[in-house]
């Protein structure tokens, strides 16, 4: 099985070949194929034949001086199509697939070259060491998120089914909430390096979900203080669009603001509700058009702030708890994420009395779907084969289905998993699959299943992150990293749809 770096290499826009110790090309993307001939890859192509006549050494010496010199530059006179000369930089990195050792070579063009050999101007041969080191910041972030995913899914199923008062529970947390921060960094470092700086589209979502979520986070955790909690949820609450992550965040700040100001009776109130604004509205600082809104309002019985502080309170680096190492970039932060979705932030505050945060974001027309509430109901009894190159993630993804009753089924490769459609004595009821594979992507599986098995239900997943014309493509997607909790909702919805959804 080949690592994600050398996959993510072999997908790169310029030539890169998977060459074996003894010279052989094992491997060669499509735009070696394009200037080299289609005959590469094939494992029966040497270096050799594509040597030119001038080179200085043998394809073996070509490899040796590196081995010498690791990291010395190196250059690359190869026959392409048609018997034209190429002058190539080579970059040489020795990686182990299957046991050997090979060297993924990557050819970018030659700076030095004569201008017959068509090499490229310095300006695009910079843009295609860039796209290199993009290419490998997107290999990284996928890494990690398939790593993050198996941290995420097995921590959740633990606390899902672990005793409130269970003395490690407060640990499992510390660990979920650092693979979720761990997680988001990784998909920073997945959107930057994203050759299009699209924004991550933003979904529909439940903003009485992700309330009601983070207050479990925080009850099933060990507080160093009593705190008494209550949700006033709207029952016919509108959607917004929002960036599922980034809000989860803005929230679990407020929330944790709330908590550091109670005392030793603390109260905490939830609340959330449609407004409706005829005319532009300034509530507090928050200016907000006319039009519809969801607003989310965290109430406490707090120190509360006092009157001269609270104009400040959105300055970056304005802090007034100077006994704790707190940066002052709590509330700023805050503010960023909710006027970044257009919408607004307003507090409200007396010293002594309490404090009430209220986030305001731009409503769709829809409602809410109710939501799935006990963990009875995310049970279910299809079966479920579960598609990816990543063991962790099928012992995971097992692991978690099978607790809540699926019977399920796994592959680590595309052709594994119509072997098992085509044999198995179970009608699939839903596909999981990997988008990012070798040798079969998860597309090209989607492709033959849907042909195959026409009322099998498919779940899309990926540790990149995708564009909005990709999210808007797949109705049953899934992002890595995700929680137990997260996969099985994800179920319930995709086998609850009544007719296969097309994934193009």
């Amino acid at each position: 099985m080949k690592s994600d770096v050398v996959l993510g290499l072999l997908n790169a826009s310029w030539p890169v070949l998977l060459v074996d110790d003894a010279g052989m090309v094992q491997q060669a993307n499509a735009s070696a194929l394009q200037a080299l001939g289609p005959d590469l890859g094939n494992g029966a192509t040497s270096m050799a034949s594509l040597w030119a006549a001038e080179n200085e050494g043998s394809p073996a010496q070509f490899l040796a001086r590196w081995e010498q010199a690791p990291g010395a530059p190196l250059r690359a006179r190869l026959r392409g199509v048609g018997g034209n000369i190429l002058s190539y930089q080579a970059s040489l990195c020795p990686v182990v697939e299957d046991g050997k050792t090979h060297f993924l070579m990557q050819l970018l063009p030659d700076k030095a070259a004569e201008p017959k050999s068509g090499v490229l101007d310095a300006g695009m041969a910079h843009k295609q060491k860039l796209d290199c080191a993009l290419q490998l910041a997107r290999t990284v972030s996928l890494d990690f998120n398939n790593a993050l995913t198996s941290i995420l899914g097995h921590t959740s199923l633990v606390l899902s089914k672990m005793e409130p008062n269970n003395p490690w529970r407060h640990s499992l947390m510390e660990v979920e909430k650092s693979a979720a921060k761990a997680a988001e960094i990784a998909n920073d470092l997945g959107a930057f390096s994203r050759q299009e700086k699209e924004a991550r589209v933003q979904l529909s979502g439940n903003l009485n979900q992700l309330l009601e979520r983070n207050m479990e986070m925080f009850k099933g955790s060990k507080l160093e203080k009593e705190v008494a909690w209550s949700l006033q949820l709207e029952r016919k609450l509108r959607t917004a669009k929002f960036d599922e992550a980034k809000m989860q965040q803005a929230l679990l700040k407020v929330m944790e603001n709330a908590i550091e100001s109670l005392g030793p009776h603390g109260r905490i109130n939830l609340q959330t509700k449609n407004i409706d604004l005829t005319e532009p509205t300034q509530d507090r600082n928050a200016q907000l058009a006319a039009g519809a809104y969801v607003c989310a309002e965290i109430t406490d019985n707090g120190a509360g702030i006092e009157a001269e502080v609270l104009p400040r309170i959105f300055e970056p680096f304005f802090t007034t708890k100077r006994a704790s190492k707190h940066r002052g970039l709590g509330l700023a932060w805050v503010y960023g994420i909710v006027t970044n979705h257009g919408g607004g932030v307003a507090v409200s505050s007396q010293a002594g009395v309490g404090t009430s945060v209220r986030l305001y974001l731009p409503a769709d027309q829809k409602l809410v779907k109710e939501t799935i509430g006990s963990s009875a109901d995310l049970n279910g009894s299809e079966t479920v084969l579960i598609v990816d190159d990543e063991d962790l993630l099928l012992t995971m993804g097992q692991a978690i289905l099978s607790h809540y009753g699926y019977h399920v089924l796994t592959a680590n490769s595309g052709a594994k998993a119509l072997e098992l459609l085509a044999r198995s004595d179970r009608n699939v009821d839903l596909l999981i699959t990997d988008l990012v594979m070798p040798n079969m992507s998860g597309r090209e599986l989607v492709e033959q299943v849907r042909q195959s098995s026409p009322f099998t239900r498919i779940l899309c997943t990926s540790g990149y992150v995708r564009s909005a014309h990709e999210e808007q493509q797949h109705a049953a997607y899934l992002q890595k990293p995700f929680t137990s909790q997260e996969l099985l909702r994800k179920v319930k919805q995709t086998l609850a749809v009544s007719e296969p959804a097309p994934v193009d």
